[in-house]
């Protein structure tokens, strides 16, 4: 049973990387590449080498993540190894899919194609990383580098790399075409960051009642969550009874609300936003 839902997450896991390669690659060469924009890590490269040498986008993007893929899968752990190789080739595979369709929209503004362009890639990187993938490039070269030093602070040398590949675009294509890239990264980067906090928000319920057991049973049994009680006592009446906590999906916390008030329509519920949780029982949806 539990190899069969392992598979089952493989399954799902793999259809929403390459969904969201696809939505990302779209962004690429809808927009992006339209106005000669650059996009961050491997992609930005592989877009300079389009611009200049005439090099197919899906192609260098493979190209460049096989040494870094052989590193990944020696250094690295098998799952990460394994994901990072699903993004990349999909991520490959759908710029190459997508490269017709780039003469599809066509409008007379840059701000236009990479403020869509940012969205787009936003959107199809969040479905990737909310699926624990990677698209190889700059993720590898991180993990490696914060493998060796624990302490190095990720965000800032993907930011780095950012740079680089944005200088060198300003060097090439001049100071607007970079400037432009600067936005549509910001705007890549506020769409992802709402993607993943949108989708990973969950509920930390309290819950105050004279049924503790049935609820807790309908937990454990029916929602297959987990739930702790801890010992309150009210300061007017000073009865002690226990507090029951317990983090859920926000889908299931309508389930779980309505079921609490039909076992006892007297129980006190506060439901508390919560943005990431970490543990058994928890992964990214």
């Amino acid at each position: 049973m539990n190899k069969l839902y392992k598979y089952k997450n493989i399954v799902i896991d793999t259809l929403f990387i390459f969904i969201g390669c696809f939505i990302a690659s779209l962004g690429v060469n809808l927009f992006l590449s339209h106005a000669k924009l650059l996009s961050g890590g491997a992609t930005g490269i592989a877009l300079i080498l389009e611009y200049t040498v005439g090099l197919p986008s899906g192609i260098i993007v493979f190209i460049l993540n096989l040494p870094l893929l052989l590193l990944s899968y020696k250094k690295l752990n098998k799952d990460f190894t394994i994901y990072t190789t699903i993004g990349m080739t999909s991520l490959s595979l759908s710029l190459i899919l997508t490269k017709p369709f780039k003469n599809i929209i066509y409008v007379n503004d840059i701000l236009l194609y990479c403020i869509y362009g940012g969205v787009l890639c936003g959107i199809g990187y969040g479905l990737v990383f909310l699926r624990n993938g990677s698209t190889g490039g700059t993720d590898v070269i991180t993990m490696l580098i914060r493998k060796k030093y624990s302490n190095f602070n990720i965000g800032s040398l993907g930011f780095a790399l950012n740079c680089i590949i944005i200088v060198i675009g300003a060097l090439i294509f001049g100071l607007p075409q970079a400037l432009y890239t600067l936005i549509s990264l910001f705007t890549q980067s506020v769409v992802l960051d709402k993607m993943l906090k949108g989708f990973n928000t969950k509920k930390l319920l309290l819950i105050l009642t004279g049924k503790e057991q049935e609820i807790i049973n309908y937990v454990i049994t029916d929602l297959h969550r987990g739930i702790t009680s801890l010992l309150a006592e009210g300061e007017y009446t000073h009865d002690r009874k226990k507090m029951l906590y317990c983090i859920v999906t926000s889908r299931q916390m309508i389930e779980l609300q309505t079921s609490i008030h039909n076992i006892d329509p007297s129980a006190f519920i506060t439901i508390v936003d919560i943005s990431e949780v970490r543990g058994k029982g928890f992964r990214n949806i």
